[in-house]
């Protein structure tokens, strides 16, 4: 079935339920259409002739901002110097520049008529999006559930939720890590546990720890629990934990669901989140990181950006290559948006495939476009993809697999284990933040006109 064939018959053949969402999308995409228009006529009414050229020079501004980062960042001395006032005094330019000319109510009436478009447009995305969760089943709670929890993980949270206390009182053995200078590896405690008999697998630690773990729950066939009692707790907050307290984590002891998730996998080793390759899997290997995360990194950035000091890499993944890209993020399921200096969430943990984002920024004016366009910017590429091979001009690269730092002969392959992983968690969650899509503004304005097209029918009625 064609995609026009595809689209018809879906518009002819689903319930009202999901049409009343096209409708929304509609309206959201018809307001976004019309603040459109209104950010134009307020420009034209308001600029004059030569008030276009001062508004255009505040965007070249912000670009100029982005060629200053880059100095800052790619360069030492006074170069860098250079680069942080650039990158400083542009923005009080743009402001400076807009107060004088006297079109600053323009200037705030034209970025509050954008915010709202752009707001609009996304609402009109996430209105027809269907949701795709991971879905759960109910499943006994376990009988000999084991813990690994490290207590130096996430600033101490172990010890300030007395999360070793509560487990117990709950009827987990608990093995603890951390709590003196001697290294235990949690993949070993999980063998021997799954050997006594445990029917689960679970960890209050890092992500890195979490993926060792993991692995092991994998092998084995038992569920995996996650506390959320790491640093940055990505995996956890993907799976619609609640980050805040790591305590309401254990009710998946008592009272849970079992969804069943991807891992991915680098070399044969299992990861939850994230491996990297570039200049941030370069910076990691430094002892000093763990202490000076900013220090670190601007000390080793211009000689890995601009030197000889970061191998030359090149992927290949089902559809794509690229050719040395400066850093490289596989993730385990994609990411929603490409952006680079975002946090950003996975909407999905099993889809069976990884996410790809290739960063290269060879000069200022890449920089500056990517100031502007963000991850449309021709130096970001963001694909998907079940396999993907990094090969390199070196034997061993680094690499920082869910932020641990790693060497691993080259070429590395990276793959993904489709719903490998049992994993409990609690019933009642406050699930994963939504992720805003990317706004295209061609699928906008076919939904304003009633005319969706198949990338949208898809997500609406999942055909």
């Amino acid at each position: 079935m064609n995609e026009t064939r595809t689209t018809k018959w879906a518009l002819a053949h689903i319930g009202p339920l999901r049409r009343d969402a096209v409708a929304r999308a509609r309206g959201w995409a018809r307001l976004a259409l019309f603040l459109v228009t209104g950010c134009a006529a307020v420009v034209l009414a308001g600029a004059g002739a030569g008030g276009w050229l001062i508004l255009l020079s505040g965007f070249a501004l912000l670009a100029v901002a982005g060629a200053g980062v880059w100095w800052m960042l790619a360069h030492r001395g006074g170069a860098r110097l250079f680069g942080a006032v650039v990158a400083l005094a542009a923005p009080v330019g743009v402001m400076v520049l807009y107060a004088l000319s006297g079109l600053w109510p323009v200037a705030v009436g034209a970025l509050a008529l954008w915010a709202g478009a752009l707001a609009s447009a996304r609402a009109s995305l996430r209105s027809v999006r269907r949701p795709k969760g991971t879905h759960g089943r109910r499943t006994p709670p376990p009988r000999r559930p084991v813990l690994i929890m490290n207590v130096r993980s996430g600033g101490g949270k172990v010890v300030k939720h007395r999360l070793v206390e509560r487990a117990e009182a709950l009827g987990a053995r608990v093995i603890v890590l951390g709590a003196d200078d001697t290294y235990t590896d949690p993949a070993e405690e999980a063998r021997r546990a799954v050997a006594d008999g445990a029917d689960l697998l679970g960890v209050a630690g890092g992500d890195g720890t979490q993926a060792l773990v993991a692995a092991v729950a994998a092998e084995h066939d038992v569920p995996f629990l996650v506390v959320a009692a790491g640093t940055r707790n990505h995996f956890a907050m993907d799976l619609g934990l609640d980050r805040t307290d790591p305590v309401l984590s254990l009710d998946a002891l008592t009272s849970g669901v079992e969804l069943r998730v991807d891992l991915g996998d680098v070399s044969g080793r299992a990861f939850v989140n994230t491996v990297s390759f570039g200049a941030y899997a370069e910076i990691v290997q430094s002892p000093d990181y763990r202490d000076a995360k900013a220090a670190t990194a601007l000390d080793h950035l211009p000689d890995l950006l601009q030197g000889d000091a970061a191998p030359v890499l090149h992927v290949r993944t089902d559809d794509t290559e690229l050719h040395a890209p400066q850093a490289l993020l596989v993730s385990n399921n994609a990411y929603a948006r490409a952006d680079p200096l975002g946090g950003g969430r996975r909407p999905r943990l099993d889809a069976g495939l990884l996410g790809v984002i290739g960063v290269r920024v060879e000069g200022a004016a890449q920089a500056a476009e990517i100031a502007l366009l963000g991850e449309r910017a021709g130096g970001i590429t963001s694909v998907t993809s079940r396999r993907v091979v990094v090969e390199a001009d070196r034997e061993r690269i680094a690499v920082a697999v869910d932020g641990e730092a790693l060497e691993l002969a080259t070429p590395v392959v990276c793959t993904v284990r489709p719903a490998a992983l049992r994993v409990r968690v609690p019933r009642h969650r406050p699930g994963a933040a939504y992720a805003p899509p990317t706004v295209d503004w061609r699928r906008i304005v076919r939904l304003a006109l009633g005319r969706p097209d198949p990338r949208t029918v898809k997500e609406a009625y999942d055909v």
